[in-house]
C-alpha cells in the first residue's frame, strides 16, 4: 500500500480506488476551469513570463494590490522559496502537529526549527507568543492541515503584533481558510505589514490539486525578491488559464463551503455510531479519526477500495486517520467500509 504521505491515490500508485486521503474539496473543478481545460489552443506557445492577468485576478480575489501578490507552482514551491530567500538561517518556530513541509523546507533552507505541540493554538495563544524567537520566523496554518483547527481573525493579528514586537517574521498558511471562512483571512493585512506572509492555494479552494497553482500575499519589498528569484515560467498556461476561470466562476466558493459544512455533519453523526471510532474537531474539509489500530483500519479500509490518510508521520497523531470530506455517495461508501473494518 502506497503511503500517500503527499498527494492522494495517484501519489499512491492506487488509481482505482475512492480517495479520501487528499485534502482538496470536495465541489470538483469549477466548471468555468473544466472548459477552459478543454480549450488547449495556448499548449503550443510559452505562457505569460509574469503571468499578468492571473496575478491580477489573484490580487482581485484577495483584495490587494497585484504588486504584492506573486503565483506559483502550488503552494509548496512557495513555502520552499520563502523560507530560502526570507528567513534562510533563522530559527523557526512551528506548531505541532501540523503540515510536515514547513519543517522540510526550514531545513532545507538552514533553518533551526524548534515545535510547539498544541492541538489547537488558540487554546495555547499567549504561550506560543511567548515563544516567538526574537529576530526569528514563526509559521501558523490556518486551519491546520491535519487536525482542521480555525483561528479568529483577531487572534491571527494578536500573534502578527506579537512577533512583530520580537522582529519575528510569520508565514501564515491559509490554503484552507475559504473553505472554512474566509472571514477569518489576514490576507488583506499583508501588504502593510513588514513581517507577514500568507499563503493561499487553488489546489484546495478549486479543487486543482493537478494544475499546481499557489500564491503568496506578502509586502512589496518581500514580494519583489520572491518574483524576481522563481524560476521563468513556473506558472504553465495551463495554470493560467484554469486560474483564471476558476477566480471568475460566481458562487463556487459559497457552493463548496455549504457542501463541506452538509457532509461533515453527515460523516460526524455515522462515524459517531461505529464503535471505536472518535472524531475530533474541525473547521476545515477534513478531520481526525482516533482509532484503536489506525494502521490496520487502514490496510481493512483500502482491501474495500478507500484510501484515507494516516497521520503516523505527524508529530503526536499516530492514533489517528485523517478523512476528507467528499460527496454524498462517496461519503456513504466511506461510512459503509468504516463500519465493515472497525
Amino acid at each position: 500500500m502506497g503511503s500517500a504521505d503527499h498527494g492522494g491515490r495517484l501519489s499512491a500508485g492506487l488509481p482505482d480506488v475512492a480517495d479520501f486521503s487528499a485534502s482538496t474539496g470536495p465541489a470538483g473543478i469549477p466548471r468555468a476551469a473544466r472548459a477552459a481545460l478543454r480549450d488547449i489552443s495556448w499548449a503550443s506557445e510559452y505562457p505569460d513570463i509574469s503571468a499578468t492577468r492571473l496575478v491580477g485576478a489573484l490580487a482581485a480575489h484577495a483584495g490587494v494590490p497585484a504588486r504584492c501578490v506573486v503565483p506559483g507552482n502550488g503552494a509548496s514551491e512557495l513555502i520552499h522559496a520563502y523560507f530560502r530567500l526570507a528567513v534562510p538561517g533563522r530559527r523557526v518556530l512551528i506548531p505541532a502537529p501540523t503540515f510536515s513541509e514547513y519543517e522540510r523546507a526550514a531545513r532545507l533552507a538552514g533553518c533551526r526549527p524548534s515545535f510547539f505541540g498544541t492541538m489547537h493554538l488558540g487554546d495555547d495563544l499567549d504561550a506560543f507568543s511567548a515563544r516567538l524567537p526574537r529576530g526569528g520566523c514563526a509559521v501558523v496554518c490556518n486551519p491546520n492541515n491535519p487536525t482542521g483547527a480555525l483561528l479568529r481573525r483577531r487572534q491571527v493579528s494578536r500573534l502578527i503584533s506579537a512577533a512583530a514586537s520580537r522582529s519575528c517574521a510569520l508565514l501564515v498558511d491559509e490554503c484552507f481558510v475559504e473553505l472554512a471562512d474566509p472571514a477569518e483571512s489576514v490576507a488583506r493585512s499583508a501588504p502593510r505589514r513588514r513581517n507577514l506572509a500568507v499563503l493561499r492555494s487553488l489546489t484546495k479552494s478549486f479543487c486543482l490539486a493537478g494544475v499546481r497553482l499557489g500564491y503568496v500575499v506578502a509586502p512589496a519589498p518581500l514580494a519583489r525578491v520572491l518574483r524576481e528569484a522563481a524560476v521563468p515560467w513556473n506558472t504553465s498556461g495551463a495554470a493560467q488559464a484554469a486560474g483564471i476561470a476558476a477566480l471568475g466562476d460566481e458562487g463556487y466558493l459559497e457552493a463548496a463551503r455549504a457542501m463541506v459544512r452538509r457532509e461533515s455533519a453527515y460523516l460526524r453523526r455515522g462515524i459517531s455510531g461505529i464503535a471505536g471510532l472518535e472524531c475530533l474537531p474541525s473547521d476545515a474539509n477534513f478531520m481526525l479519526v482516533r482509532a484503536r489500530d489506525p494502521r490496520r483500519l487502514r490496510r481493512a479500509l483500502l482491501e474495500r477500495g478507500v484510501l484515507v490518510r494516516g497521520c503516523a508521520g505527524f508529530r503526536g497523531l499516530a492514533g489517528c486517520i485523517r478523512i476528507s470530506v467528499r460527496t454524498r455517495r462517496e461519503n456513504r461508501l466511506l461510512l459503509r467500509a468504516l463500519g465493515e473494518a472497525a
